[in-house]
Parts: C-alpha cells; structure tokens; sequence
C-alpha cells in the first residue's frame, strides 16, 4: 500500500495517542518499535480500526495498538461495562475468570481494577478456571455479570474478552447493545483504575471464595445418574486439557468417582503458547494425535480433550477391542450419542416433565429426531450457546412451564448436561459421556454399536464443514461481498450445480429467528448448506448436511468426499 504524508500523519497521531495511554511497558513498547522503524504497513494494521465490543465480546491479536488486544483494550472495555453495571443494576458485582492464553492473568486483573476503581465489587479467581466454572459462579455469588479472559479454542496469537450477565450466560440484547455503546465510545482519559492493594483494602475486589468450587463439584456429582454402576467399572481414560483450563477440574471430577485417569504429561501444565499444537481445540485431529497414542499405550476405554477454557469438549473411542486404533467422533455423533442416553435415561428413571433440548441450526437434525420420538421438546437457536442459555433461563423464570431442560449442545463440540451452567461445560460433559460409556459397556455395546443403532432407527445423516479466513480491511468488505451475492442467489438458481429448492434468509423478517447473517439453502437434490460469517473470527463457515438416499449409508459415504469438493470449488 502506497502512504501519502497525510496518511503517515493520521496514523502517527494514533499510535502517540495509544502509547500514551498504554500501561503496560511490553505493548507500548511494540508500537514505539514500529513509530522509530516507520513501518508503515505493520503500523497501519495496528490502528486502521479499533477491536469493538460486539454481540460476542470482544477478540483479536495479541499486541500494541488499537486493532489488538492488550491492556488498555481490556481497560477501555472494562470501563464501559462499569457504567453500563452502575446504570442498570443496584450494588453491582462482578466475577472475573481467565484461562491459559498469554496475558490471560494480567488482563483479568486489569479489568478487577478497573472495576473496583467505578465502584463495583469484584470477585477474583486467584488462578486459572475454565468457563463453565464462570458462568456457575456468577449465579451461585449473584452476581450482576461475570467476565472470562479466553479466546477459546483459537491459535495462541489470540485472546479475548467475553461478559456474561446475571443468568450466567453470555450477554444478549439488550444488555450486549448497551454495553458495546458505552465501551466503544470510551476514551483514554476516561478510564479509572486503582491499584489491586487499595481494591482489596477498600473490599471491593476479593478472591472467589472456595466454596464455589466445591459447590460447582457437587452439583455436576449430583447430575449424574448411574453414580454406583461408574463406580463398579473399571474404565480407563485418557485425557488431554491441551495446555488449558480443564486439566484440575476434570481429573477432579472423575478422580472423585474413582476413574483412572492418564493424562498427556506434554500437555498437562498450561501454556498459552501451546507449543504441542498448531491449534489447541478438539476439533482438530492433529491436536488429539498425542492423547490417541497414549490410549494406545494404556488400552484406554475412551479418549478426552477439551480446549483451553474448557467448553468444548472432543472425544474418540476404540474402533474395535484390542484398542489399537480409535475413531475420532464428530461434533454431531457426540451430540448423538448423549441426547439418545439422556432420553432414554430420563424416561427410564420417571421423569415427569416434557424434556427440553436446545440446538443450534447448525447441528444435525438427529438431534430433534430423537427428542420427539421420545416425548422431548427441540428448539433450534442461532450459534452461539447464549442462545440456549437464554431458553434455559426462560424456564428457570417458569415462562416456558412443563419443561425440564436436558441438552444443549452445538456441533462445534460444544454441550450442555447440567441446568446449573448457562454455557456449554466441557467438566461436566466430560463426565457424562463416561458415565454413558460406562452404560452401554454394562449392556454389552460398545458406543459405535450404539450409533450405529441410532442411525438404523432414526436414518443416516453426515455433515462437512468448511471456511475461508478474510483478514484485514480488505478481507470485511470481501466477507461482505461473498455474502452479497449468495444472498442475490433464489430459487431455481445453482450452486455446485445444484438447484436451490428454498431459501432462508435469517435477515429477514418473521424467521422465528432474531435478524443475523446467515443464509439457509435446501436444494432439489436434498442437501442443506448453512452459510453464516464468524461472530468471533475473520472467516465465513460453511455447513453442509448430508442425508442418505435410495443408495442408503454406504453410497453416502462414498459420495461424501466429492460433493463436499464440489461445493468448496463453487463456493472457495
């Protein structure tokens, strides 16, 4: 990019204004390295925009400038939540958790100053906690909000900032568009800290006392439903926190019920720079390589991963009994497995009310399939769990009466056992899926006999999915411009040469669905494409269902792997 003095000029005054505002030596420091250098192309990355809050809080590079996350990023937010806490809630509180990631600690305790320094008190996590212990621990203290430093299961160069509200989940409107007002329009000169020694004299800023966890402990304990017959077997598992959060709480958890437990020793001890994976999250088969050859070693029953703040949770089990190779299960088929347990589970022990399953629209249809067939209730939500804390808050507020929520899960790999937690619990799910396991093993069946059932009654479905990553200015207006022409595309158009039957438009009106850009596409020859861009990423995702035909399971499988090439040709 070619830069005209006036340009220059613009973004020097901002990375003064930045340094000058900036606190913290090592980001001050990058952007003053940049200035002396007059890089001009790394500079203008850096303040070209600023990270906003937006509906998922706010997420970037690490790194000094306005278009990064650092210290005076997290304070300028930090700020604005303390007003919007101040103008709508009487003594406001706030709980702060932080997981793995580089300057995870430091941001959090910057925001506990910042906090404090508006007048609102502040518990503290004095070490690293996964989300779901957040999102629990806002309800159990009551507080008005909560925070988590994390950037999930993004590579190590990320971190993030997510607000949770008083029902434990994420914010949603109107608290999210209130906050992002007031954060986003918050300068340097506005912003009031005190030091962590006066925060705690004056007793606004305290540690999260340790009965939380142990209150967390108890009800995910109390949750499950075949305590004894786990206690009896005689399973082993292998588990890998990748670096994170989850490594205390599951080893806890399932230690307390007398599993045996091995854990990858490279991966054991958090490390935000993740120096075993390229990508620490379950999803990914290269960042559960190590757990998988220690399953071999031990024989283990069933491998866990979870990610560094511990909501997504990644399984894989023995493909036969020597248990010398394991299948790596998808989002979808653990989905699968825990809602067809739980049904089945709920009715055998005499529940009483209409069991109630939340989904995102991007998960398979399984889901619901096997809810109704067995009396439960299924909603389909936007991404994004919030959403499905909002439906498990609806019923805790009694305005969906009848129901009892059971399962939430997204095919993302996240899921939701326990009503307790309003975010997808990877400690908890971790659990439950060995207490499943545990079931079927007493029933003579391994978990991929039992799929296998489930598809032989319900119908076999598979689903792929795909990105492109759009960074920079330039890669918004590309999104934009992707997303323009698919949704210029109607009926009787083509994509990968097939012809769209129906098209959702969620941005629309009377969707059943709050306005967000995704597009649905069901086409003549029975695939279903979900189109939607990132809420948290610079990327467009791509999600296409695939359900057998008259050429039933096999020919599916065989023809998976080219219509999916077909589709990433079209649409890439």
């Amino acid at each position: 990019m070619e830069f005209t003095e006036k340009m220059k000029e613009d973004i020097l005054a901002k990375a003064r204004a930045y340094v000058g505002a900036e606190k913290d030596r090592v980001f001050r420091e990058e952007v003053e390295n940049a200035i002396e250098m007059e890089d001009w192309e790394g500079l203008y990355d850096r303040f070209y925009t600023s990270l906003a809050f937006g509906t998922a809080g706010m997420r970037g590079v690490i790194g000094g400038g306005t278009n990064r996350i650092n210290t005076f990023m997290v304070c300028k937010v930090t700020q604005g939540l303390s007003g919007y806490l101040r103008e709508n809630c009487a003594d406001p509180s706030c709980v702060i958790a932080y997981d793995s990631r580089l300057f995870s600690s430091e941001f959090a305790h910057s925001a506990a100053r910042v906090l404090a320094a508006n007048g609102v008190r502040v518990y503290l996590y004095d070490s690293l906690r996964p989300v779901p212990m957040l999102s629990f621990a806002t309800r159990y203290l009551k507080a008005s909000a909560g925070i988590v430093i994390t950037a999930s299961h993004n590579p190590s160069k990320y971190n993030g900032y997510k607000v949770y509200w008083s029902h434990g989940g994420q914010v949603t409107p109107p608290h999210d568009i209130g906050i992002a007002k007031l954060a986003n329009a918050v300068s340097p000169e506005d912003i009031r800290e005190v030091t962590e020694e006066d925060a705690r004299k004056s007793g606004l800023l305290t540690s999260v006392p340790e009965d939380v966890d142990k209150a967390y402990y108890a009800m995910v304990m109390a949750s499950l439903r075949r305590v004894d017959l786990i206690r009896r077997s005689s399973v082993k598992v292998a588990y890998t926190p990748l670096h994170g959060s989850g490594n205390i709480p599951v080893r806890h958890m399932l230690s307390e019920l007398g599993i045996s437990v091995s854990v990858v020793a490279e991966q054991e001890l958090p490390d935000g720079s993740f120096p075993t994976v390229k990508l620490p999250n379950p999803e990914s088969a290269e960042a559960m390589t190590k757990v998988i050859s220690l399953a071999k070693e031990i024989g283990a029953d069933i491998v866990l991963g979870t990610d560094p703040d511990a909501d997504r949770l990644g399984i894989a089990i023995p493909e036969g009994p020597d248990k010398k190779s394991y299948k790596l299960l998808t989002g979808n088929q653990i989905a699968t497995l825990l809602i067809d347990y739980l049904m089945l589970t709920y009715k055998e022990q005499g529940g009483k009310e209409i069991p109630f399953v939340a989904k995102s629209l991007v998960t398979t249809d399984i889901v619901r399939k096997i809810a109704e067939s067995n009396g439960g209730e299924c909603k389909d939500v936007l991404t994004g769990f919030k959403y499905i804390a909002e439906e498990i808050d609806r019923i805790d507020r009694g305005d969906n009466p009848g129901r009892r929520f059971l399962f939430g899960c997204e095919e993302s790999y996240g899921f939701l056992t326990v009503s307790q937690v309003h975010d997808k619990d990877a400690v908890s799910s971790s659990v439950a899926a060995v207490e499943m396991m545990c079931y079927w093993e007493s029933q003579g069946k391994t978990l991929i006999q039992r799929l296998d059932e489930i598809y032989a009654e319900h119908g076999y479905s598979t689903e792929v999915v795909f990105s492109a990553e759009y960074d920079g200015a330039e890669g918004k207006a590309k999104m934009a411009s992707i997303m323009a022409d698919l949704r210029s595309k109607g009926k009787g158009a083509a994509i990968a040469g097939r012809t769209i039957a129906a098209k959702e438009d969620l941005m629309g009106e009377n969707t059943g669905f709050p306005k967000s850009d995704v597009l649905i596409f069901r086409f003549e020859s029975g695939e279903k494409l979900v189109v939607r861009p990132s809420g948290t990423e610079p990327k467009i995702k791509y999600y296409l269902f695939l359900t057998e035909g008259e050429g039933g399971r096999k020919a599916l499988e065989a023809a998976a792997p080219s219509i999916k090439a077909e589709f990433q040709q079209a649409l890439l």
